[in-house]
């Protein structure tokens, strides 16, 4: 009896656990995968990366295709010369850049420069030329003074909207003013330094002055190369940017700089204009008198009457004395880019001084006449 109720016991608490011992195996069950199902859960998610990479790779892609169809078309969209250089003179006087070029002129060694540009967040605009071979030279520009510091010299400021360096001031920021005198043209597409550039040539509309060449990034509107170039095309001085970047923010250097710190500008003595005995008769077209004085020479003291012309890409300097107070014979000389010519005309001897080629400076010479001594 106690046999028979000890088997009923037993087999009621089987009949209990074995559902519980069912749902933990089927629990259990539920949980573990299979090495197939692993492999196809490692397989979808590597799927899901492939895709996510291939989108990512197809977004950048039509962000550059993007990119370049807005450069392209603003390329396409600048269809003049000129047009073209007031990019580069938008891009000069309002961007904060760092531009690293060189100069090389025929016959003497390759300078390098350092040159930075920005606007401050009070809307200053700050400029920075520095010669970075040698003892130096850096020209500091903030607003309309420039300072200038050179080695045994000292420091001094001038009032000036621009600094004077190798790259012509009126090519930068205000090439229309050039159309009277040279024509611009468009030549094409080109490579410098690895980048797409538009090519213009800049020609005197006489053909009395030496000619230019000049490289505009496509991207920016940089200047990239300027060429000067003889009559006969032979290359006379060159430009060459070998790098640059465009910033959102002005470079750091400016931070350092402390207007109150800089020299205080000069005051230029005005000179008191006075009626010359003579008159120049020809010069290039759009080139006019810009300066006039009498200066002393050091060296032997004799007055000579002095002007200066420019087209505002070429000065030309003018000397006239009395042919009694003349010192030699005459002399032609070209150094480098520059002709320096002295002759006799009529009662007075002429010296001309300038970029200009040899024919140019003789015929300005010779057109040398007198005036009455009055009022010009």
């Amino acid at each position: 009896m106690r046999c028979n109720q000890f088997v009923l016991l037993i087999t009621g608490a089987l009949s209990i656990f074995s559902p519980l011992c069912v749902h933990a195996q089927s629990s259990d069950s539920s949980l573990s995968t299979s090495p197939e199902s692993n492999s196809l859960e490692s397989n979808s998610l590597e799927s899901n990366s492939q895709a996510k990479n291939a989108t990512e790779r197809e977004a950048n892609a039509d962000t550059v295709k993007q990119t370049e169809s807005a450069v392209e078309r603003e390329t396409n969209a600048l269809q003049t010369p000129v047009q073209w250089l007031q990019r580069l003179q938008s891009l000069i006087s309002s961007a904060n850049y760092q531009v690293s070029f060189v100069q090389t002129t025929v016959g003497k060694e390759t300078v390098p420069y350092l040159w930075r540009h920005g606007v401050l967040d009070d809307g200053t605009e700050v400029e920075q030329l520095n010669l970075q071979n040698g003892p130096g030279r850096e020209l500091i520009r903030v607003d309309g003074i420039v300072s200038v510091f050179e080695p045994d010299t000292q420091p001094y400021s001038i009032r000036s909207r621009f600094i004077n360096g190798p790259i012509p001031n009126i090519l930068l920021h205000s090439p229309q003013k050039l159309l009277k005198s040279y024509e611009f043209v468009l030549v094409g597409r080109a490579r410098v330094a690895g980048r797409s550039a538009q090519q213009i040539r800049i020609v005197s509309r006489d053909n009395t002055r030496f000619g230019y060449q000049l490289w505009l990034d496509e991207e920016s509107g940089m200047l990239l190369k300027l060429n000067m170039l003889d009559l006969q095309g032979a290359l006379l001085e060159q430009i060459q940017i070998s790098a640059f970047s465009v910033m959102a923010s002005p470079s750091p250097y400016f931070a350092r700089i402390n207007p109150s710190s800089l020299p205080e500008p000069i005051m230029m003595a005005s000179s008191q204009s006075r009626a010359h005995g003579w008159e120049v008769n020809y010069l290039p077209v759009g080139m006019k008198e810009v300066k006039r004085d009498t200066r002393r020479l050091a060296l032997t003291g004799q007055v000579v009457e002095y002007k200066m012309y420019s087209d505002g890409l070429v000065d030309v300097s003018v000397y006239v004395q009395p042919i009694e107070d003349a010192l030699g014979g005459d002399i032609a000389l070209r150094n480098e880019v520059s002709t320096f010519l002295t002759l006799k005309a009529g009662k007075a001897q002429v010296t001309v001084l300038g970029e200009i080629p040899l024919q140019t400076a003789k015929a300005i010479a010779t057109s040398i006449s007198a005036v009455n001594n009055s009022d010009d």
